[in-house]
């Protein structure tokens, strides 16, 4: 018999699924709160891994599709201090080789959603369909009622699967974890056609990216598709990285810098005088630098990043689980979320895909699905735990270590290439990484010319 999956979420991992599910022979439904395919801008670009995203994308028949969005001169990547002091830079020289082993090329967010919706079939995805919340039905039959914000009910799935992002309705049917405000507040600005409008900021910029750390601050520039730079200007507002959002008196909320940071963050004017004028803020930063700030246009947008804690897990319930954000949402400092996300929705895919459909009784059928997404799961907690105790150190070395960047820039390098090496050689990977950067703060040390 046929397997009836619901998805929440359409985003990058709701969708994966759902193709990868679909070329099996499975057609999921899909529900997402957006009225519309509105690919509206996300945010910055994502780097797709070999061994996750691009491996991924491949299975999912989309690699061609990629290719007419991918970046391969978007490798580029330079880790400079306030006064652009270079302390890491990758792919100086835009790669010409589109071969899929050993590269991380990058893609804008808006267009990997697009292209993700845009593979499945046009009513696969139910837009417009607000979930407020998931609960498991009173009758075992129906297994799961998703209940929608008109009103209205669906069930009868043998799974529901949350690819809903940081505030999931499937993941609090699963659990009373909360998300935790992470400390951090971001502020996203744009230069359009930069290359016209900011010369001098785009030539550092090298078609990549560009990370300007400085001791609890940073400064993300980036390089979009459509020719304009992507700006994220982050700055620590507590003293804990994992804060809830009700702080002990029951009151203050501790992720209101909205409210509370004395300025208008949804106006760029506001914000532009704020950013040049608070030491807190940018205000200490190269003149050059700066022009990320001065040089933007159009709209300015605050974000509060969240986090799950590091090795969270739920107790596993029939018919419910979840990927990606929902499942282990983490800040975006390690660079993997994405990448997570997709192998996610592959190894689930698989599980589900593995499951008889023929000739089990659907009482068979129900508790082999049930047993392969246990499996899944157990998989899935044990694979993003290392994922995201690594985001959660880069977090507390780049924004919470006195000093930093060049008091951290050899522990965070050591904690990337331990992570990336297999157990027994990482070792000598990490040590090998302090020792780099012992000669490179010695003798090696440079400002990068504009």
């Amino acid at each position: 018999m046929p397997l009836k999956i619901a998805i929440i979420g359409a985003g990058p991992a709701g969708c994966t699924l759902a193709r990868l599910l679909h070329l099996g022979g499975i057609d999921a439904v899909v529900y997402e709160r957006e009225a519309s395919p509105n690919y509206r801008s996300q945010g910055g670009t994502l780097d797709l891994h070999t061994d996750t995203g691009l491996s991924v994308l491949r299975e999912a028949g989309l690699w061609d599709m990629f290719l007419e969005h991918a970046r391969y001169d978007g490798e580029y990547m330079l880790v400079c201090d306030k006064n652009i002091n270079s302390f890491f830079s990758k792919g100086n020289e835009p790669s010409s080789d589109k071969g899929f082993m050993g590269q991380r090329p990058e893609i804008d967010r808006s267009a990997l959603r697009q292209m993700l919706a845009e593979s499945l079939p046009t009513e696969m995805i139910r837009w417009d369909a607000h979930v407020k919340e998931v609960t498991k039905a009173d009758s075992a039959k129906n297994g799961t009622k998703i209940t929608f914000a008109d009103g209205t009910t669906a069930s009868g799935y043998d799974l529901v699967v949350g690819a809903d992002g940081a505030w999931s309705k499937v993941r609090a049917a699963l659990s009373d974890q909360q998300p935790l405000f992470s400390g951090m507040a971001v502020q996203e600005l744009r230069i359009p056609d930069a290359a016209t409008t900011a010369p001098a900021l785009s030539k550092i910029v090298n078609r990549g990216s560009v990370f300007v750390q400085a001791e609890g601050r940073k400064a993300s520039i980036q390089q979009m598709g459509d020719g304009s730079l992507h700006v994220g200007i982050v700055t620590r507002r507590s003293e804990k990285p994992d804060v809830p959002l009700i702080r002990g008196d029951g009151q203050t909320r501790s992720d209101n810098w909205i409210e509370t940071c004395g300025y208008d963050p949804h106006s760029l004017a506001s914000v532009q005088e704020a950013m040049l004028s608070r030491p807190e803020l940018i205000a200490d930063f190269d003149p050059r630098l700066q022009q990320c700030v001065t040089l933007a246009a159009g709209k300015t947008t605050p974000r509060s990043p969240y986090l799950l804690p590091v090795g969270f897990q739920w107790t596993h319930q029939q018919g419910l689980t979840a990927i990606g954000d929902a499942a282990h949402l983490m800040t975006p400092f390690a660079g993997e979320g994405v990448n997570v996300a997709l192998d996610d929705a592959s190894k689930l895919a698989a599980a589900i895909l593995a499951v008889p459909r023929l000739k089990a009784t659907p009482t068979d059928a129900a508790a082999q699905l049930d047993a392969a997404v246990l499996t899944f799961e157990k998989e899935m907690f044990a694979r993003t735990a290392k994922v995201a105790k690594l985001t959660d150190d880069l977090l507390k070395l780049w924004f919470y270590t006195p000093g930093a960047p060049e008091s951290v820039i050899a522990s965070v390098m050591a904690a990337h290439a331990r992570f990336h090496t297999p157990s027994l050689v990482s070792p000598l990977a990490s040590a090998a990484v302090h020792m780099y950067y012992y000669v490179y703060k010695t003798w090696l040390k440079k400002e990068i010319k504009m």
